[in-house]
């Protein structure tokens, strides 16, 4: 490869990012993982009031195997935790985890021996939406901010080999 192709900031490629991400923030499929209250204000926002279908994110998805977000509504247990664990694990990539209400962000009014605080401890989580419970509006706006991060990705550094492509220019210095 020349080295200007090399040293350019790649039209190309940012235009295939911006496409890709527009796809994947267009059709996002949602696992439901509902655990307690908040899964009834899960099931509002997709109902016909709320409308998540103007979002791409309309259809809940029975199987993690269908799914790229997962939406962790409501207390985690700690038996629990192995659970969501294995069904974030089985998603397939790219995925998402949104974690909704006080219960699933840091364990609530719950603080025994029993309930996980945070879900943040067993999964990586993306957008946090706070409450007891959250309205759907919330639900909704969280999906936006979810959106906005999507856009900021770069899936074409990872399909060209390119992901690693800040950490090398470190790694060549200290062997100097």
């Amino acid at each position: 490869m020349s080295d200007f192709a090399q040293e350019s900031p790649g039209l190309v490629l940012s235009t295939v990012d911006y496409i890709f991400n527009w796809a994947r923030k267009s059709a996002i499929w949602p696992m439901t993982f509902g655990l307690a209250c908040c899964a009834i204000e899960m099931m509002a926002a997709g109902a016909s009031r709320f409308d998540l279908d103007r979002f791409g994110c309309g259809v809940f998805r029975p199987s993690p195997r269908q799914s790229d977000l997962i939406i962790v509504a409501g207390t985690v247990t700690l038996k629990m935790a192995p659970v969501v664990r294995r069904v974030y694990e089985q998603m397939p990539e790219p995925k998402w985890v949104i974690s909704m209400g006080s219960c699933s962000n840091v364990g609530g009014p719950f603080n025994t021996y029993s309930t996980l605080q945070g879900v943040d401890r067993v999964i990586p989580v993306d957008v946090y939406i706070p409450g007891c419970p959250p309205r759907p509006e919330a639900l909704i706006y969280g999906l936006m901010r979810l959106q906005d991060k999507i856009m900021r990705e770069h899936p074409t550094r990872y399909a060209f080999g390119k992901g690693n492509e800040y950490l090398e220019p470190q790694i060549q210095q200290k062997t100097n």
